[in-house]
């Protein structure tokens, strides 16, 4: 069995471990943290909730101990405010028994401590794009000495449209440097951009092999589109469900589907793009709190929130990529606990059904409606043959 102690760490990130109580490391970490820490390129497919944060971070921190304080050497690059919150609070906490810092530069906050932070010469900083790109605009930050560039969720920023901003991050960053690069899937557009950017890369695929989800109940039911909230309520009677994310496709359905728990006293909260950020993050904190039963979103909170104890997801809409749906379900049976999700599928969904089931390679569990029994818990024909040997990668 790996342990960290074999995996090469220096001792200070080893007690930054064992005070996170973390024993054994997850098989992206055993693979990725020994190339990285001797300073090769890095190309990773690994879903979510493997691990990778410390799989990027020890290395990165590791590699940057022995290095004069006062400059920004290591840049993180992640799609959404909540996933580089997230980052930059697990690299806090792992360089705990070092002298480096950790800045969060992100949108939807002032500006104003990101500044600060910028200005004292932070050693690591961890960004969304779009706000990285308003601070070098402005002058606010050099990218000029950057030794390790990481890019995570790689993928996730393609569907975002952010490629065009990661392309003129990468102009102001040093040529020689090294780059960890972790994506779910690699489509086309970002297998040219790795091509691009990686220099004879190791390369790590765990994203097939690994599911995410191993202790994971997965459930179907079907109802009409019309009747999905009153199927929601109807669960929630018996209380079981006690801590929720609730995925709806758009904002204006995540908006009517919280009004309408809201109204039958389930403390719900929202949180979509037009939330701000103090919004989302307090959303967070009252599921973590469990000061809220359940939290209504859309896809922005398919990837990068860890909250450990949340035992079910609910796919109130499904999702129209089926990629997306193996994100939003990886919100639950996080750290090797057990977690439920329940997709509400109507009559017009089930070709999207099709497809996330042939991207799982398998059949999805469909249970009798509560509310109407009449309706078969029986899936459609499959219109192909559903092996492990026909994922799509």
């Amino acid at each position: 069995m790996q342990t960290f102690d074999s995996l090469g760490l220096p001792p200070a990130l080893l007690r930054a471990v064992a005070d996170l109580h973390f024993t054994e490391p997850t098989p992206i970490q055993v693979q990725a943290i020994p190339p990285a820490l001797s300073g090769r390129d890095v190309l990773a497919s690994a879903q979510t909730g493997s691990g990778k944060s410390a799989a990027f971070g020890l290395p990165l921190i590791a590699r940057l101990l022995d290095r004069p304080r006062g400059t920004t050497r290591a840049l993180v690059l992640a799609p959404t405010r909540e996933l580089a919150e997230q980052i930059a609070v697990h690299l806090g906490a792992l360089v705990r028994h070092t002298t480096l810092r950790v800045a969060a530069i992100y949108g939807g906050v002032s500006f104003g401590r990101q500044l600060a932070a910028l200005a004292s010469g932070t050693e690591i900083i961890v960004a969304t794009p779009g706000r990285l790109l308003d601070h070098l605009s402005n002058g606010d930050v050099r990218l000029g000495a950057i030794e390790m560039f990481v890019l995570d969720e790689a993928d996730r920023m393609l569907d975002m449209g952010f490629l065009p901003s990661v392309r003129r991050l990468l102009r102001a960053l040093p040529a020689q440097r090294q780059t960890l690069f972790f994506s779910a899937t690699l489509p086309s557009a970002i297998s040219v951009l790795v091509g691009e950017i990686l220099r004879d890369p190791v390369r790590i695929e765990l994203a097939a092999e690994h599911p995410p989800i191993e202790m994971l109940t997965q459930r179907i039911y079907s109802v009409p589109q019309e009747k999905k909230t009153e199927l929601l309520l109807e669960l929630f009677k018996d209380n079981n469900i006690y801590s929720a994310i609730a995925f709806t496709r758009t904002k204006s359905r995540a908006n009517r589907l919280a009004a309408a728990l809201s109204k039958h006293r389930i403390p719900t909260d929202l949180i979509h793009g037009d939330r701000s950020q103090a919004q989302r993050t307090r959303a967070l904190e009252s599921l973590k709190n469990g000061k809220i039963r359940v939290l209504v979103a859309t896809d922005i909170a398919a990837r990068g929130i860890d909250i450990v104890e949340l035992g079910h997801v609910v796919n109130y809409d499904v999702p129209l990529i089926a990629e997306d749906y193996v994100h939003r379900i990886g919100r639950t049976a996080r750290a090797k606990a057990s977690g439920d999700a329940i997709t509400f599928v109507s009559a017009d969904e089930e070709p999207l059904i099709l497809k996330i089931e042939y991207t799982l390679g398998r059949r999805l569990e469909r249970e009798i409606n509560p509310l109407f029994p009449e309706i078969p818990a029986v899936a459609p024909k499959p219109r192909k043959v559903y092996s492990s040997s026909r994922r799509r990668r």
